[in-house]
């Protein structure tokens, strides 16, 4: 019983990480496309990128712990950045 309460606290705290982190994307998103500061930002294409992300840092951190956890969090929040300023012109002509 004690495991299964700890995988469902854990699991409930990925799945709050990682709906923060869309509400987080599609806020910053929405607000640079108003502003003008990015050109396009497809916010929906975000979703599925943040449902495997989510799968991949509970299993690292259901087996590495917390640390590896938050490290896949910061990993594939950065990668997403990067995918949003190639879309954009941030590294020339890439995209």
């Amino acid at each position: 019983m004690r495991r299964w309460l700890g995988r469902a606290s854990l699991l409930l705290s990925v799945v709050a990480c990682w709906l923060g982190a869309y509400l987080g994307w599609t806020l910053a998103g929405g607000l640079a496309l108003h502003y003008g500061l990015l050109g396009t930002y497809h916010g929906a294409v975000f979703a599925p990128v943040a449902v495997v992300g989510g799968l991949c840092h509970y299993k690292t951190q259901v087996r590495a712990g917390a640390e590896r956890g938050r490290a896949v969090f910061v990993g594939v929040q950065l990668a997403w950045l990067v995918v949003v300023l190639i879309q954009n012109g941030a590294f020339g002509i890439l995209w």
